[in-house]
């Protein structure tokens, strides 16, 4: 094994370790304070409605530039969801930072 692959799998360890512990570690702090797990799964199921409205509205066309990539009818419309969804949530992002730098002008 040469150096490279060493400090690959080293590298997939830390990410892993890191990625476990951005999960666990605020699970292992929420569990003292039920009130901010409740106000996190409220979050997660607005973004699950808001992905579920977008996958609604999302088309399912698939042309044959698509074909090519083996995109489905399903997975052109999980696509367009996703896209749609990423759109409204950065829309949102970009009105309330808006809105709260107008707000602290305004107070």
């Amino acid at each position: 094994m040469e150096i490279v692959d060493i400090m690959l799998y080293g590298s997939y360890l830390l990410v892993i370790i890191a990625a476990l512990g951005a999960i666990v570690l605020p699970l292992i702090n929420a569990l003292g304070n039920p009130k901010s797990l409740l106000k996190s799964a409220l979050g997660i199921v607005v973004i699950g409605v808001v992905y579920l409205i977008s996958w609604g509205i999302s088309g399912d066309e698939v042309t044959a530039k698509y074909i090519q990539f083996d995109v489905t009818n399903t997975s052109s419309k999980v696509i367009g969801g996703f896209l749609i969804t990423t759109y409204l949530l950065m829309g949102i992002a970009v009105v309330s930072i808006i809105y709260s730098e107008i707000n602290k002008i305004i107070k």
